[in-house]
This record gives structure tokens, sequence and C-alpha cells, in this order.
């Protein structure tokens, strides 16, 4: 039998193979990609019938940093990272997408970025 670890990420590998085979991204609505790691987020936009990535972006780039300087919080950090995903993508011509919120359940981080992205006007 496996060990706790092991059994995570199998478990993690199901769950992001189960979301992927529902999600699939065009060049007319794109995958809205979303990973955090423990301090950050980060979101691509991805074309999966061309495969490749059209924009992408996270907390780190320094048109973000300067907005959140004085934040702390990570659910705020992400509903940020979501409104200039938003209006990034809006300059792209990309009005609707496909969201991919991978092996994450929707709450927290993940569900603020949704959000802010919906409040900058994307539509999904």
């Amino acid at each position: 039998m496996p060990g706790k670890e092991r059994l995570k990420e199998i478990r993690s590998v199901k769950r992001r193979k189960r979301v992927r085979k529902k999600v699939i991204g065009t060049s007319e609505r794109p995958r809205l990609c979303v990973y955090k790691s423990l301090r950050q987020t980060y979101v691509q936009l991805v074309d999966d019938r061309a495969s490749r990535t059209i924009w992408g972006t996270s907390s780190l780039s320094p048109e973000i940093r300067n907005q959140i300087q004085k934040e702390n919080n990570k659910s705020t950090i992400s509903r940020k990272v979501g409104l200039f995903v938003a209006k990034k993508a809006k300059e792209l011509g990309i009005t609707k997408v496909v969201f991919d919120r991978n092996k994450y359940p929707y709450h927290g981080r993940v569900k603020s970025l949704a959000e802010g992205a919906r409040e900058g006007g994307l539509d999904f």
C-alpha cells in the first residue's frame, strides 16, 4: 500500500483529469487556468486546440504587485489578479472563457479569482 503522500498525489491527479476532460479551451473561448502555490496565484489563458498559451500572469507581475503592496490577505490578492486578467483579456478581444480550477476546490482563493474576473467583465 502506498504511503499517505503518494495517496494524496494520486487523488490530486485524478481530480485534475476529471476537471480537464470536461474543460476545453478554443481560440474564441480560451481556458482560464488557475494554479496556486502557498504564496502566489498564477493564471493563464490557454487555447487547447492550437496547443498554445495566449497570455499568462501571476501575483508576482509588476502591474499587480504595485496594486497589492499593502494587501496581506491572499484572497484579496487573488481577486485583484482576477480583475487584472479580465482587463487584459478584454484588451486581447476575449470576453468569454472556460474556467479551469485545476485540482483545487471552488472556494477561497480560486473563488475570489473567479469573482474578480467576472466583476472585470469576463463571462464564464
